[in-house]
């Protein structure tokens, strides 16, 4: 005779609902317990990553020079500052002049500082005294004169960034079209085709650019399935007609609502997927 189970200890087995929630549950315990914010001193050393996966423990690196963070550690939405240097490790040398036109809280500048280029950090409402007050559509900058571009832009309207009305961090990426012919997200996507369009023009020729960009999707009332919106891919049709595709890197985002149980369950639930990863596109100018 086989033994009996306590009341109300079901078994997992004989409902798949129950199993999946069960592994959704134990993944996120064991996630939250992974390092995110690694201790200064204790992260591990940076070297270059040569597959198009990638993936560090923290936020920030441990610098040869004995800085423990670059940017800032709280500013909403910055860029891991180990992406950028991957790139500038890659596609840069020391005194390179690199430009970031979207520069939030000063992550670029900090690690051109570490590697020895020369960061030029532009923002529509600067958070710091080194970097100067732009819009990334008409940068105050020569022709030609930039040897990498770096730019992480809004993905769509998730962050209040400034109450700059033209901060392109307020247009909706899933704005539905207002007339026919006219598409979902249209002036988001017209702002980043300027900016896309300014890195163009300050860019040297030959030389590199990098966009670090995430998907977004947004629940909504009355619409089943909620509103995907494919940022990644739109951004990266604009840059093709100007810049020539050099690779598509998946980077592991290590945000804390990965690590919720309820988040999963509600996105379980939703029969919608959570932001597990960014694009880095790496992109080449190449007019000759």
């Amino acid at each position: 005779m086989s033994r009996g189970r306590p009341p109300g200890d079901r078994d997992p087995r004989r409902d798949p609902r129950d199993a999946l929630r069960a592994r959704i549950e134990q993944a996120a315990s064991e996630s939250a317990r992974e390092p995110r914010g690694v201790r200064p001193g204790k992260r591990p050393p940076l070297r270059l990553f040569t597959s198009t996966l990638w993936e560090y423990p923290s936020q920030h690196y441990d610098s040869q020079s004995g800085t423990k963070f670059q940017g800032s550690k709280d500013y909403v939405g910055a860029t891991p500052s180990w992406v950028i240097w991957q790139l500038l490790q890659r596609y840069t040398r020391e005194g390179d002049t690199v430009i970031d036109p979207m520069c939030g809280s000063g992550t670029t500048l900090d690690v051109c500082a570490d590697l020895g280029r020369t960061g030029l950090g532009f923002d529509i409402a600067p958070s710091r005294p080194d970097i100067t007050r732009a819009d990334a559509r008409a940068l105050p900058l020569e022709d030609a004169s930039a040897d990498f571009a770096f730019i992480d832009p809004p993905y769509s309207t998730h962050v209040d960034y400034s109450d700059d009305p033209g901060c392109i961090g307020k247009l909706d990426a899933g704005e539905p079209g207002r007339r026919p012919g006219n598409p979902t997200g249209a002036a988001y996507y017209e702002a980043m085709e300027g900016v896309i369009a300014e890195l163009h023009r300050v860019l040297k020729n030959r030389r590199y650019m990098g966009l670090y960009v995430s998907d977004s999707f947004r629940k909504e009332k009355g619409r089943p399935g909620g509103n995907f919106m494919p940022i990644g891919f739109e951004l990266f049709s604009i840059m093709r007609e100007r810049f020539r595709p050099v690779d598509i890197i998946s980077v592991v985002r290590h945000n804390k609502k990965l690590t919720r149980g309820n988040w999963h369950k509600a996105a379980e639930d939703g029969n919608y997927f959570l932001r597990g990863f960014n694009y880095l596109f790496i992109m080449k100018k190449q007019d000759d």
